[in-house]
């Protein structure tokens, strides 16, 4: 054997080019056949009838929710959410019944794939461990206080102290790290306990829960990785910094420590009074480029719908979107110290900030607003419920009961919003390889998501040059969507000459829930004159409907719901909804960005199978119907020459 043949014998069997060298290749080499011939043999003698398909893109989705409470938060346990630990959410979320703070026996009607904990890191588990008299907490001042007050029932006064040491509080309230890094070893341990790759990823994960004079700036904190990293570091607190940048920091410095990985993830921008998407930063200064770089890094994704109202768009921002008044809540700042005024609204809202974030792109050559969709929950019961029938609310006392329509949320406090307002929300969608941390991490990072407002609608969306019509109509439209164009979260660039983009969007009812009433690609772009501009395209409706030329609309679907009986029927809708759709009114010298807008029919609202289970009269104005939906994560367009900073 000449040394070419050597070469070409390591080289096939170090690669694995042609799977184990059999006999055939080694005789065909010693007989002098040239190596490549001698590979092809080989290849051709294991060629299988029905290979093995190959993962190289996502081939299912996989449900989940990322921010949700348990005992160890100190809201939730003050509300009554006393007995329901980490564990009992990562059992219920895998499908088994758990019983409720206030008896339910609760179940999900089918499991979730992955679940985040994420306990708020201000005093995680400082109420649960005075509760039980812990001889650590009982040495601190703060400890024995409310130790005291847990003792003599007095939760006012203990709601109370809680907001006054988390906004005026000093060194000398904080719990003593040695505590601190205790309870993160029991939100750890339970994850690493319940965590199965393969068949259910429990990531590990807190909230660092930042309010400036009651403006809400919140975010979820995931890890990608296990114990052994996400130990070594404790969960940074509204309490060391409430400035978002700082969080970035401590982020930065656990992967430099550590080798692991983390993003955050800010939630219920429509209670910010305009802070969430600022053109400021919270020191004051205009954004830069830098920060523009860091936020996108740092936050790749938004959780635009959840149990406190929805956050993609508003009536006034989208006045000819007969869609956009959903689940709102737009009357203050989370703590409602302050009421919202009108030019707070395009601060608060993903679609207006996704056109912010192309104005910024402009300015700065970095797009700080280059986020994906996610829905989750916030639930403080323990208990990730969207399912409409099947709603635990938000704490105990927004739990099943004949009064919880007539009773507010967090009575006695200034959260004093009515529970009727919560809305089943929502779900987190991601398409990954496989149900693991580092599959689904990796699949958020690359904004390959959606969110939903609670039921599981199945949405694919793709953008590309050249997708041909009937595309979506072959077995293979997913292989063909990556090959010829980006999914969700992806950017497009590089117009061919004359070529507008095409999208190809698909999806499926949830096979539980209701049919489907349309598909919708929303458009944001920045015109020629430097405003923000939008436009909805109804590129798929089902039992035929035409839009209409003359009013640019649809016909309505229609509505089967019966609220005298909380039910519906789908003999309206389709359960199947497709379409390849190129933008007629492109512009390649304008960025812009797309996402889809997937639209159920009517079904009855939590509120109508609570007026029939109870037989109770609703307050007059309570919604009885809802119409769910799902938001996938945008396709951004990018002109030759924008952006010269690394996307």
């Amino acid at each position: 054997m000449n040394r070419n043949s050597q070469r070409e014998f390591h080289r096939v069997r170090d690669g694995r080019t042609a799977g184990v060298l059999c006999m055939t290749m080694m005789v065909a080499l010693l007989q002098g056949m040239p190596p490549a011939a001698a590979a092809a043999a080989h290849t051709g003698a294991q060629r299988q009838y029905s290979p093995v398909t190959a993962h190289e893109y996502p081939r299912r989705v996989y449900w989940g929710d990322v921010h949700l409470h348990t005992n160890y938060s100190a809201d939730a346990y003050s509300y009554g959410t006393q007995s329901l630990s980490p564990a009992d959410a990562y059992r219920f979320a895998r499908g088994e019944e758990v019983t409720s703070e206030t008896g339910w026996h609760a179940q999900l009607k089918r499991p979730l794939d992955f679940l985040a904990v994420t306990d708020h890191a201000e005093y995680m588990g400082g109420f649960l461990y005075a509760g039980k008299g812990d001889a650590q907490l009982l040495r601190t001042k703060l400890g024995q206080r409310w130790h005291a007050m847990l003792q003599k029932g007095e939760a006012l006064d203990l709601i109370k102290d809680l907001v006054h040491v988390l906004v005026k509080g000093k060194d000398s309230t904080r719990l003593p790290n040695s505590f601190r890094r205790r309870v993160w070893s029991d939100e750890i341990k339970a994850a690493e306990e319940y965590n199965e790759p393969g068949r259910f990823t429990a990531l590990i994960g807190y909230e660092w829960s930042s309010q400036i004079d009651g403006d809400n700036l919140h975010r979820v904190v995931l890890f990608r990785d296990g114990g052994d990293k996400a130990g070594q570091v404790l969960p940074f607190s509204a309490q060391d910094s409430r400035d978002p940048e700082d969080l970035w920091r401590a982020m930065a410095a656990y992967e430099a420590r550590t080798g692991g990985k983390v993003l955050a993830i800010p939630h219920n921008a429509n209670l910010s009074n305009g802070m969430m998407f600022a053109d400021t930063t919270v020191s004051g200064d205009p954004l830069s480029a830098d920060y523009a770089r860091r936020r996108r890094h740092w936050e790749p994704l938004l959780e635009v719908t959840q149990v406190k109202g929805d956050s993609e768009t508003h009536p006034v921002l989208s006045p000819t979107d007969e869609f956009a008044d959903f689940e709102r809540w737009d009357k203050a700042n989370i703590m409602m110290t302050h009421k919202n005024e009108p030019w707070m609204l395009k601060y608060e809202y993903a679609r207006s900030a996704l056109q912010l974030g192309l104005l910024h792109q402009e300015q700065l050559g970095v797009n700080p607003f280059k986020f994906g969709m996610i829905g989750s929950t916030d639930i403080h019961t323990g208990l990730s419920t969207t399912a409409e029938d099947n709603f635990f609310g938000k704490f105990k006392g927004s739990e099943p009961s004949p009064r919880r329509m007539f009773t507010t949320m967090a009575p006695n406090i200034a959260i004093a919003t009515p529970n009727w307002r919560l809305g089943a929300s929502g779900r987190a969608a991601v398409w990954a390889t496989q149900n693991t941390r580092a599959a689904i991490f990796d699949a958020m990072e690359r904004r390959e998501t959606y969110a939903t407002t609670g039921s599981r609608i199945v949405v694919r969306f793709f953008g590309g040059w050249d997708y041909a019509p009937d595309t979506v109509n072959r077995a293979d439209f997913a292989k063909i969507g990556y090959e010829k164009g980006v999914p969700m979260g992806g950017t497009l660039s590089g117009p061919p000459a004359g070529k507008a983009p095409v999208f190809m969007v698909t999806a499926a009812r949830d096979p539980d829930s209701a049919n489907l009433d349309r598909i919708q690609i929303v458009k944001g772009w920045i015109d020629a004159g430097g405003k923000r501009r939008e436009k909805i395209y109804d590129v798929a409706l089902s039992d035929g409907r035409r839009v209409d030329p003359a009013t640019g609309k649809a016909p309505p679907v229609g509505n089967t719901v019966d609220v005298t009986k909380a039910t519906y029927t789908n003999a309206i809708g389709d359960p199947y909804l497709s379409a390849v759709w190129t933008d007629p009114h492109f512009d390649p010298k304008l960025p812009a960005v797309y996402y889809a807008r997937v639209i159920e029919i009517p079904k009855p609202r939590w509120t109508d199978y609570d007026r029939v289970f109870f037989k109770v009269t609703p307050p007059p104005g309570v919604p009885m119907t809802v119409t769910d939906r799902a938001y996938t994560s945008p396709i951004w367009y990018e002109p030759p020459g924008c952006c010269s900073a690394a996307r």
